[in-house]
């Protein structure tokens, strides 16, 4: 038998194997469907949060369109990190209520409205309640604010849209600041993606530029922390055109052309646009297209679209243009309320108006491209006298060929000069030329207020006039180096007592004078921000001559006394007068606004976060009328910059030190005699300002044992902030900007305590 035959299975197990190969596979097992859960309020939360704040930028406009909508004059940003590690934006708006403080960051609150109808007539740039919510989320946030009216303001920290603790009453400028910390700490993934702080940090100056453009009413400010110089700087102006030209540039504004177009047929659309838009001349890399619709900061895909295929068609190379326009609708016909960061609106019809904003601006670009106009640069013989070099308001322009979207910074030592006027390298300062004459030499505060004028807008030309810039090197030449390392590498202690700080520098412990140096501190910056300041607006403007009464009352030997009071009132209206004459230069270039009326309004920030002590406005505002010499334009602006920082100078408040033996002047005195005289203080209120001259050396009154709680706790809050003051903004401010002079060697400004190397002397004695 052949073995393979053999071996052969039988017929039926070769069928049976068959069958249960060809049999399919059971089916398999049906799975349930996902259950629907409901996600945690918590976690909802935080991914609506990385929804409405995107990115720092996100965050800061939120905040700066709050503070729009709080009637702000000035904004002022400060960046950290770009934005990851801190975003602080504070404003003079008319602040948050007390009462609005514990629901201010939980979602879906707002002042802005109260049904859903009312966004069809929403005027407001808010109107969710979601930003700050949002903000808390993913930060740490801390509201600082003030009302008008009140003594103090209150500030509060928030976490997961609650508050963290009870308002807290503190020192406040007029407004609201909103300080955000550790932006995404909680989101490591976004955290990670928004590593490059120098691309978020040029997308922040790129808004705020945005913003400065339109609102030409307010003052913008924008810079990183630490830094000594803005990166935007704005001040109220009176139109569009001169906010474009100090923002983006000479360049770009000279090659401008104002466009307009508009509709009021109900069938069609109804809306009015007006703006700039470049002309041939005008070359740049990318479109720069800034839009507003109903005061809105939008962005409009199909707009942008339309204006660019006319640029491409109309002018060579597609160059790129830069347009700037704000269009005004009806409100019921745009729908805020399409995007979740509000960046988006919808119009109605809004194809006709694209289609007739493009017509309007291919009209004006076509006239404006059949006459290409080239300016030429020209030369003018001037005098090289070194005591002449401001611009001249009568000047002719001298103006390159070149253009470009932006100024660009560039190194000294290869700038290339196109502007004949500049006073830095000019050619003719090498050619034989007149002398101009001694009248037209002369420096006089007419010529000065006119230059201001036209440099306010150009932070980097702000030190163009002669006498402030010798004024400034007169401070670098009499800078002493040893202390300039020990300010610049110091370690703030604490005060060793109401006047001196203790500061270690290395080895070495020194007493410095807190007063000297914040006055020649402030002294040093109103000459270096001189005619850029913010300011502080006074909630009620104060009489000038009733200061003036009170300063010339408070250097008498018995206050209270009414000897010579004709002759101080005498006084007192003469120095008004003077100072409402000069009150045009003084607003202009040191930010101190005086009205027609002599009522004193507004003081400048001289520092950021500190507010100097309201009680010495009066012996400030003496000092203007009495010791400044009108007349000649240095030794004014000298002693007005002298005045400011004696006034913004950390002097110790008028109230006694409550601690040690200072608290003895707080208890409640016992009348001796006659219940009528029972007064142991003397508070004088003006005006929004209190004088208090206290009653210490009475004998006619016996100490008690209680204590004026209400007198004192206003005393610790003082001193409280005077030294909070000290250490974190005063001695931050001196690392950067102070150059002691060479006399705080010598006047006791700073005395050496201890050395290190000199006490390891002495304990190898012991």
């Amino acid at each position: 038998m052949d073995p393979y035959t053999a071996a052969a299975p039988p017929t039926d197990e070769w069928e049976m194997e068959i069958d249960a190969i060809e049999s399919p596979p059971p089916p398999p097992l049906l799975k349930e469907p996902p259950k629907i859960r409901r996600l945690d309020e918590s976690v909802v939360n935080r991914i609506a949060a990385g929804e409405v704040i995107q990115r720092p930028v996100s965050a800061i406009k939120e905040l700066v369109e709050n503070s729009l909508d709080a009637n702000s004059t000035s904004i002022n940003v400060v960046v950290k990190d770009g934005g990851l590690k801190l975003i602080q934006v504070s404003d003079d708006g008319h602040g948050i209520r007390y009462e609005d403080l514990p629901i201010l960051c939980e979602r879906h609150t707002t002042s802005k409205l109260s049904t859903f109808e009312d966004l069809q007539s929403i005027k407001s740039m808010g109107f969710r309640g979601e930003a700050l919510a949002s903000m808390t989320y993913v930060a740490h946030v801390t509201v600082t604010t003030i009302t008008k009216g009140q003594l103090h303001g209150y500030r509060v920290s928030y976490r997961d849209g609650i508050m963290e603790n009870e308002p807290k009453a503190c020192a406040a400028v007029k407004g609201t600041q909103i300080m955000v910390e550790n932006l995404f700490y909680n989101m490591a993934a976004r955290r990670k993606t928004l590593q490059n702080s120098a691309d978020d940090y040029t997308k922040i100056v790129d808004l705020l530029s945005r913003f400065s453009i339109h609102h030409t009413n307010l003052s913008f400010s924008c810079r990183k922390h630490g830094a000594a110089r803005a990166d935007v700087h704005t001040v109220a102006t009176s139109s569009s055109l001169d906010a474009i030209r100090s923002v983006y540039g000479v360049s770009v504004a000279r090659n401008l052309m104002k466009v307009e177009a508009s509709d009021d047929d109900p069938s069609s659309s109804i809306f009015e646009m007006n703006g700039f838009i470049s002309n041939a001349s005008y070359s740049a890399k990318k479109i720069t297209m800034v839009l507003y619709i109903n005061d809105r900061l939008v962005e409009c895909s199909a707009l942008k679209r339309a204006i660019e295929v006319v640029y491409a068609a109309t002018l060579p190379k597609a160059s790129k243009p830069f347009i700037y326009m704000t269009i005004m609708l009806p409100p019921e016909h745009v729908d805020v309320n399409v995007h979740p960061t509000k960046r988006e609106v919808s119009l109605l019809n809004q194809e006709i108006i694209v289609g007739k904003i493009q017509s309007a601006v291919e009209s004006k670009l076509r006239k404006s491209n059949e006459t290409r106009t080239f300016q030429e640069q020209t030369m003018e013989l001037l005098s090289s006298s070194p005591l002449v070099t401001r611009k001249d308001s009568h000047s002719s322009p001298s103006l390159p060929v070149s253009t470009g979207s932006r100024s660009q910074k560039v190194p000294v030592q290869k700038m290339v000069r196109t502007d004949s006027s500049d006073p830095a390298g000019r050619l003719h300062s090498y050619l034989d030329a007149k002398p101009l004459g001694e009248q037209e030499s002369r420096n006089s505060l007419t010529a000065v207020r006119s230059s201001v004028r036209q440099r306010r807008n150009n932070p980097t030309e702000a030190a163009d006039l002669t006498s402030i810039q010798l004024l400034i090197r007169e401070i670098d030449s009499n800078s002493h180096c040893g202390l300039l390392d020990i300010v610049r590498d110091c370690t703030y202690v604490g005060m060793a007592d109401d006047v001196y700080a203790l500061l270690q520098h290395n080895t070495r412990l020194y007493l410095a004078n807190v007063v000297n140096l914040s006055k020649e501190l402030m002294y040093q910056q109103v000459l270096r921000r001189f005619a850029h300041f913010n300011g502080i607006q006074l909630s009620d403007p104060t009489p000038l001559q009733e200061l003036i009464i009170l300063a010339l009352r408070e250097e008498d030997l018995d206050p209270d006394s009414n000897e010579n009071d004709d002759l101080k009132k005498k006084i007192a209206e003469m120095n008004t007068d003077l100072l409402k004459q000069k009150a045009e230069m003084l607003d202009e270039c040191f930010c101190i606004h005086i009205d027609q009326d002599g009522n004193l309004g507004r003081l400048p920030v001289i520092l950021d976060q500190y507010t100097p002590d309201m009680d010495r406005v009066p012996e400030f505002v003496l000092c203007l009328g009495n010791d400044v010499d009108w007349e000649e334009e240095k030794s004014c602006f000298q002693a007005v910059s002298a005045a400011l920082g004696n006034f913004y100078a950390m002097h110790p408040p008028l109230l006694p030190n409550p601690s040690g033996d200072g608290l003895q002047f707080y208890q409640k005195s016992k009348p001796a005699g006659n219940p009528s005289d029972r007064e142991s203080e003397h508070n004088s209120i003006t005006h929004g300002f209190s004088f208090k001259s206290m009653n210490f050396e009475g004998n006619d009154k016996e100490m008690g044992d209680d204590i004026d709680e209400e007198l004192l706790s206003e005393a610790k809050s003082a001193w409280a902030q005077r030294e909070w003051s000290i250490q974190h903004v005063l001695f931050p401010a001196m690392r950067l900007f102070l150059k002691p002079p060479a006399s705080m060697a010598t006047n006791g400004t700073f005395v050496q305590v201890a050395s290190l190397e000199k006490l390891y002397k002495i304990f190898e004695r012991c």
